[in-house]
């Protein structure tokens, strides 16, 4: 069975939708503090602050996992159980999601459990070999401490930010990694030193949504990811729709001015050229007089800050009309909204949800929801994770 959640750095994120990255973040707490030995519950809850319910919860839920066991001790001087770790069993596989200025791991075992994870910054404008070399050296660091050897890893999955060509292996990264265009399966593959799977980051979100979120049943949803870039994941009739070369779901070349600004892709008007975050920063760093990131537009949203409010729903309303055109043709039951902005919970997307039921056909306005992830950052690398588990199993039975 699998012995653990997350180690490490992982923010939690506030917001009353980002729940699930809360519960997550607390089951890593309760699991690094079991690492060094068993404990009773009293003495989880002193070792990481948390409410002595909040580790109960944890505790009952990592036990129906399989992830720790219990057993009757006394503790000073009462009656309590002793919760201990079990060890991972099954094949051991890695996520990875490069983003435009981070890098993020997360090994994992057969199960929907994540042993250890953590996050790197990169630099703007970071090269593929150079990236790939920290990627790999982190990886081997981490499985070190979690006790396994690299030898043990069954497979590899890779997010990047750009859509691939399947016909290649090759990435096309003309937009938000330029440094990585033409980079391809076979390279990443190398400085792995073993076969990996790669794919587009939005791609993984869709995924991650149906593994670990709440859409498991959902057989017809559509994931945006709103960051440097806007990409979507589809997913229909129960499967991950990748075109008939893998660069379907690019929602950020939309046109939705076509007089608008000119695209990186050549075209007028994308969406991305209104509503990334990117553009939003670049709009409000002229307001402000000052480098603003995409941190600085939660902030300071969620304080009113009128001017910033502007651009978050001018980008949302574009956005929600970009959905709802994607939704006339594919007709889904859910639109799950990620990204580093997901943060700001209904201040993105009610007027998301405003633009999408202007333009939508009215039957979709009425049942095709659109919700923000509960997965915060971490939606593209569990999305990594599972398929990555997915090969090991199919390797499995080869």
């Amino acid at each position: 069975m699998c012995c653990g959640v997350t180690i490490g750095d992982m923010a939690t994120n506030r917001r009353p939708g980002s729940q699930g990255a809360l519960r997550a973040a607390n089951q890593a707490r309760v699991v690094q503090a079991l690492r060094a030995a068993p404990a009773t519950q009293s003495e989880i809850a002193e070792r990481t602050g948390l409410a002595h319910a909040t580790v109960s919860n944890i505790v009952r839920d990592l036990r129906e996992r399989g992830a720790v066991s219990t057993q009757p001790t006394v503790h000073q001087g009462r009656r309590a159980s002793l919760v201990t770790l079990e060890r991972a069993e099954g094949p051991t596989v890695v996520g990875i999601d490069f983003g435009r200025q981070h890098v993020r791991i997360a090994v994992a075992a057969d199960d929907p459990v994540v042993l250890v994870e953590d996050e790197v910054v990169l630099p703007v404008g970071h090269r593929a070999d150079d990236s790939l070399a920290i990627a790999a050296e982190r990886l081997d660091e981490l499985l070190e401490e979690a006790g396994l050897q690299r030898g043990s890893v069954a497979a590899i999955c890779v997010g990047v930010p750009c859509p691939i060509d399947l016909r290649t292996g090759a990435i096309l990264g003309h937009s938000i990694l330029p440094e990585w265009d033409g980079v391809t399966q076979d390279r990443i593959s190398e400085a792995f030193g073993m076969p990996v799977e790669l794919a587009n980051d939005s791609d993984l979100g869709a995924i991650a949504e149906r593994a670990f979120g709440s859409y498991g049943e959902v057989d017809d949803l559509i994931f945006v990811k709103l960051g440097t870039g806007i990409g979507s994941g589809l997913v229909i009739g129960g499967r991950l729709h990748r075109g008939s070369f893998g660069i379907a779901g690019e929602l950020g070349h939309v046109q939705v001015d076509p007089a608008g600004t000119l695209c990186v892709c050549g075209s007028r008007g994308c969406l991305e050229t209104l509503a990334s975050v990117r553009v939003m920063a670049q709009s409000l760093s002229a307001v402000f007089g000052r480098p603003i990131s995409s941190a600085d537009i939660v902030r300071q949203a969620l304080a009113g800050d009128p001017a910033t409010r502007r651009v978050v729903a001018d980008a949302g309303a574009a956005i929600g009309r970009a959905i709802a055109n994607a939704a006339n043709l594919l007709a889904p039951a859910v639109v799950v909204v990620g990204g580093p902005l997901a943060e700001l919970g209904d201040l993105l997307l009610e007027p998301v949800r405003d633009g999408f039921e202007r333009f939508a056909l009215h039957a979709l306005t009425t049942s095709t929801r659109i919700v923000g992830t509960s997965l915060g950052s971490r939606a593209e690398v569990l999305g990594a994770v599972t398929l990555a588990r997915q090969s090991a199993k199919a390797a499995a039975f080869i």
